[in-house]
C-alpha cells in the first residue's frame, strides 16, 4: 500500500510539474503573426510583374517562419529582397522569412517585398486582393494587399 502511495504522489507530481509547460505552448500554436497595411503598388501598361508591400507582425512569444505566398489573383507570388552589392541593385528570392518574437517584417520598395507574377485577370485601383504566407510549422497567415495607382501614397 505504501509503495502505491508513493507511485501516486510521484504522479500527481510530475503532472503538476509538465502542466504549467503545456498550458505555455497550447496557446501558442494558435498564434499567427498578422499582415497590415498590405497594398500592391499598379504597374502601367499591364506588365506581368506586380510589387506588394506592408507589415508582418509576430506579436506571438515564439519565432514565426513564413516559407512562401501564394495569390489566387496571381500566377505566382513569392517574396524577394533588394539590396546594393557593389554598387549595384539586386534582386534575389527570400526561400525563408523568419520574424522574431515581437517583431516586425517590413515590405517596402527597394527592400524586402513581395513579388506577384502574372496576375489572372487585370487589377485595378481600389482592387482587394487575398495573399497567404505559409508557415514552416504548417500554419498559413492572410492578409489583404489593397491595389494602388503608380502614384499614390
Amino acid at each position: 500500500m505504501h509503495t502505491i502511495r508513493r507511485a501516486l504522489l510521484a504522479s500527481v507530481l510530475a503532472l503538476v510539474a509538465f502542466a504549467p509547460a503545456c498550458a505555455k505552448e497550447k496557446p501558442q500554436a494558435d498564434c499567427l503573426p498578422v499582415v497590415r497595411d498590405g497594398w500592391i503598388r499598379l504597374v502601367p501598361g499591364g506588365m506581368p510583374m506586380q510589387a506588394g508591400f506592408g507589415r508582418i507582425e509576430n506579436a506571438c512569444a515564439m519565432p514565426a517562419t513564413i516559407v512562401g505566398a501564394r495569390s489566387g489573383a496571381h500566377e505566382s507570388a513569392e517574396l524577394h529582397e533588394t539590396r546594393i552589392v557593389d554598387g549595384v541593385s539586386r534582386m534575389r528570392a527570400v526561400p525563408e522569412l523568419r520574424i522574431a518574437p515581437d517583431a516586425t517584417a517590413v515590405l517596402k520598395p527597394g527592400g524586402l517585398h513581395l513579388m506577384l507574377m502574372d496576375p489572372r485577370v487585370p487589377l485595378k485601383a481600389g482592387t482587394k486582393v487575398a495573399i497567404e504566407f505559409p508557415t514552416k510549422d504548417g500554419g498559413v497567415v492572410r492578409g489583404e494587399f489593397v491595389v494602388r495607382a503608380p502614384d499614390a501614397p
